[in-house]
């Protein structure tokens, strides 16, 4: 699995012009399915996202998580993350996990953040969607498992 890691406020999402999800501010994640992951990682990447300190404490050093600033996570599904540009111009996405797999790690992970305690807002797994997208600093991490 892959996560962009985005720390962002007055985030939305939106499909065929409708209104999907929002949060007020807190981590857009874009995740990416990998063929051959594992259950087991969907827990991990959940504990990883909820413990990630990259939100200000009262001296400005990141130094808090989403759990401790009451953030909400804005997950996101996005299987070009493991789009191949080596050879060519056109992207390979013989690394993304198949749909069915992929969509059940999505999902699972959404829980998992859940079952820690956060907020979470999903898109629509497989949709054309469009996100607003407000960054906050902006802070951008990539974690991969």
């Amino acid at each position: 699995m892959k996560a962009v890691i985005q720390r962002v406020k007055r985030t939305s999402l939106s499909v065929e012009g409708k209104l999907i999800s929002e949060i007020p501010f807190g981590l857009a994640v874009y995740l990416g399915v990998k063929t051959g992951d594992e259950d087991g990682c969907a827990a991990a990447m959940a504990g990883k996202i909820s413990r990630l300190r990259i939100f200000e404490d009262g001296n400005g050093k990141m130094n808090l998580s989403v759990s401790d600033v009451g953030g909400e996570v804005l997950l996101i599904s996005q299987f070009t993350l493991y789009g191949d540009c080596s050879h060519g111009n056109r992207p390979s996405f013989t690394l993304a996990e198949r749909p069915e797999r992929a969509n059940f790690l999505y999902e699972r992970t959404a829980e998992e953040l859940r079952l820690l305690g956060i907020t979470v807002k999903k898109g629509i797994f497989g949709a054309d969607m469009k996100i607003s997208q407000f960054n906050d600093g902006p802070v951008t991490i990539i974690y991969e498992i």
